[in-house]
């Protein structure tokens, strides 16, 4: 998402932007901005949210790797297009110069590697939530409301107004939460 905020700066600025406009460049930051900031955020939340949504564990080790495909895919497809874009490869064209060649491969190798990350880690959590352990109450420490409840949340999640103990930034304590 910084990659894609910091090539949007570079946008604003007129004597670029009259360079970069209608380029890969401008796809790239579109992708980086959009996939790298909502779609991996999204990602990151079903992963963090996985054990509480559904009672069962997933497989660190299988989203770890999922993780580490993704973030090298990603950037060996969407970098490309960055470098691709600035030296001038126009999008919406069909054919190409000779020139672009191995960024094109590249980019399609790294697109490869990308979507290799995200079905293992969709494979990862669907064996999750079929086969997977039981997920602890409070597997990640936290020590926040949403972790206090039981698992599978019951309707209006709290019986009573639950007592909290600790302050707002206390994340490294073990607060507790009296219901």
């Amino acid at each position: 998402f910084s990659i894609g905020g910091f090539t949007g700066l570079m946008q604003g600025v007129l004597n670029l932007d009259i360079h970069l406009h209608d380029t890969y460049f401008v796809v790239a930051h579109f992708h980086y901005v959009m996939f790298g900031g909502t779609i991996m955020g999204l990602f990151a939340g079903l992963h963090y949210w996985f054990p509480k949504m559904f009672g069962k564990m997933y497989q660190k080790s299988w989203a770890n790797i999922a993780w580490a495909l993704q973030l090298v895919g990603f950037n060996m497809l969407y970098f490309t297009m960055l470098v691709m874009g600035y030296n001038g490869m126009p999008r919406r064209y069909y054919d190409h110069l000779e020139y672009f060649n191995f960024g094109h491969k590249l980019a399609t190798v790294g697109s490869w590697v990308l979507i290799s990350g995200i079905l293992i880690m969709f494979i990862n959590l669907l064996h999750g939530l079929l086969k997977g352990e039981k997920a602890p109450s409070n597997p990640w420490g936290g020590t926040t409301l949403e972790w206090q409840i039981e698992d599978l949340p019951p309707l209006e999640n709290f019986d009573e107004i639950p007592e909290v103990h600790g302050g707002p930034y206390d994340h490294n304590t073990e607060a507790e939460v009296a219901k």
